[in-house]
């Protein structure tokens, strides 16, 4: 077989390893019967791109930057989301790869059963289900609260039903359709980044009439750091960390653009493409866009403490009404709350195609395989809805402080997903090491891929997760344990020959091809 002239030295490796290559079970595949009989690959490379940039670009971004520049000045809140940008980045490459050689859907929760531990896919999992089924109803409470900004005399119980609807609508039409509408939704957002940091560049360099040139006065006075906590470098370094922690909720859900990878065309070449794209994007949209915050507002500015949830409390906003422009409010608004329903359509995705993946594996009833005709997995949709209804409890003030105490628990699973992925990685490559294989034989590899980065950052994070959110998690893996008897998969078993003779074989893995001449030059997909 071709897929084995990369073998370092045969005769050195395990005999074991070599018998498992001599022989190969046509009948077994990573890519399940259900999954490539029931749903319909019908994300293109377009919409595998914006569904990427989707989750990059939100709610952090347009509102969560004025919170960051208070909390670690202008240069604190950059070396912030840069630091967190570099480790999103490693991330997605892991991500790509481990992707490239197991295009399944659940991505890194299957892909954990396969390299670590059957016990490990069963908890994270059901993590990242409870976690993506709360955040659809925290997502449309949140744009129940953007509309409030322009009208707030309608009962909140109506806009919850709309979006309800809406959601389903999503949900269980066609998978393309979604893609469609993420597509749009990324679009606006881009134009809007544009739009602001050209609209910043103007007001900072006195392009306004009447308005001074800024320059970079407020990283002079009040200064590019803030003192948090604590007083003096100390105090300085604590803003930057909590900054650190701010920018991962910002780019949470950038990882979901390989859940559904069974349901994307040539899903070798494209999530990959989409992860390599991630870098681009971070430094483009994210970093420019907090330098130029920096420029135009003071960290002491009392006005970036407001959490209102709308767009009164962007800082672009902030400096948009200092300039007399007064239609920037509503546009920002607009695309937020674009944004937040694109969150509740990521979340719908994650979540179902996750649970939709662990009944694959039997670590959920079989039930969650049912699927329409268009390939849509329904009873997974059918149970989010379920959740969906929790976002009614935003007409009480007091059910609602609840439901957000739930959604910060699942928040925290950010963290473990980054770590899962990594670990995923690491594992991948001691595999290939132990049983001879080049890096360079999997469908996709980065040489500059860095798990340790990202391991060695997050691993404290986690202590900072409730005591409940760790609990269950524990419990969750450790009761798998013990009733399936689980074992911990040995570098010499995980199945690398078998995958490699299959991503060999698969009829799609074919390289995209440049196409049209404006596609040669088109950054984004």
């Amino acid at each position: 077989m071709a897929v084995f002239d990369d073998v370092k030295d045969p005769a050195h490796a395990d005999t074991s390893v070599v018998a498992s290559r001599r022989i190969y079970n046509e009948d077994v595949r990573f890519v399940d019967e259900h999954e490539r009989n029931d749903l319909a690959r019908g994300l293109k490379q377009r919409h595998v791109q914006m569904i990427a940039i989707a989750g990059a670009i939100g709610t952090g971004l347009f509102l969560g930057l004025g919170s960051s520049i208070a909390t670690g000045g202008p240069l604190g809140a950059l070396l912030g989301y840069s630091f967190v940008g570099v480790i999103v980045c490693a991330v997605q490459f892991a991500l790509g790869e481990v992707t490239a050689l197991f295009p399944v859907t659940g991505s890194f929760v299957r892909h954990s059963e396969t390299l670590v531990d059957p016990a490990l896919a069963f908890a994270i999992g059901w993590n990242i289900v409870y976690g993506n089924f709360l955040s659809v109803p925290s997502e449309i409470s949140a744009a129940v609260v953007l509309i409030q900004y322009w009208n707030d005399t309608i009962n909140p119980a109506v806009w919850v039903t709309i979006f309800i609807v809406l959601s389903i609508l999503v949900a269980v039409i066609f998978i393309g359709v979604y893609g469609e509408v993420e597509f749009f939704f990324a679009i606006l957002k881009i134009l809007l980044v544009i739009g602001i940091v050209i609209m910043g560049l103007v007001i900072d360099l006195g392009g306004v009439p009447g308005q001074p040139r800024l320059g970079f006065h407020y990283w002079k006075t009040p200064g590019p750091f803030v003192e948090y906590i604590a007083e003096g470098s100390w105090g300085r370094f604590l803003g930057f960390w909590a900054v650190m922690s701010n920018a991962v909720y910002s780019f949470a859900g950038v990882e979901s653009l390989a859940m559904a990878a069974a349901e994307t065309q040539n899903p070798r070449h494209n999530i990959p493409k989409a992860c390599k794209r991630v870098f681009a994007r971070v430094t483009i949209f994210y970093v420019l866009a907090i330098l130029i915050v920096g420029m135009l507002v003071s960290s002491d500015d009392d006005r970036l403490s407001n959490y209102s949830g709308t767009a009164a409390q962007s800082p672009f906003v902030i400096a948009a009404s200092d300039a007399g422009i007064k239609a920037i409010p509503s546009i920002v608004n607009a695309v937020v709350l674009t944004s937040a329903w694109s969150s509740s359509n990521q979340a719908i995705l994650s979540g179902t195609r996750t649970l939709y993946g662990l009944a694959v594996k039997g670590h959920a009833p079989k039930v969650f395989l049912r699927t329409t005709r268009y390939g849509t997995p329904y009873m997974c949709v059918a149970l989010q809805v379920a959740f969906s209804f929790l976002a009614y409890m935003c007409v009480s003030n007091d059910a609602l402080t609840v439901f957000y105490w739930l959604v910060d628990l699942t928040a925290a699973g950010v963290l473990i997903s980054w770590i899962t992925i990594s670990l995923n990685h690491i594992r991948l490559i001691q595999a290939l090491k132990t049983q001879g294989f080049s890096p360079h034989a999997l469908p996709w590899h980065n040489s500059w891929t860095l798990d340790i980065l990202p391991s060695l950052w997050v691993m404290p994070e986690i202590g900072h997760l409730p005591a409940l959110y760790q609990a269950i998690l524990l419990v969750a893996f450790g009761g798998y344990k013990l009733l399936r008897r689980t074992k911990y998969v040995s570098l010499k078993d995980i199945p690398i020959a078998q995958a490699l003779e299959e991503a060999q074989n698969d009829p799609e893995n074919v390289p995209i091809g440049k196409g049209r001449w404006w596609q040669r030059w088109n950054f984004l997909w």
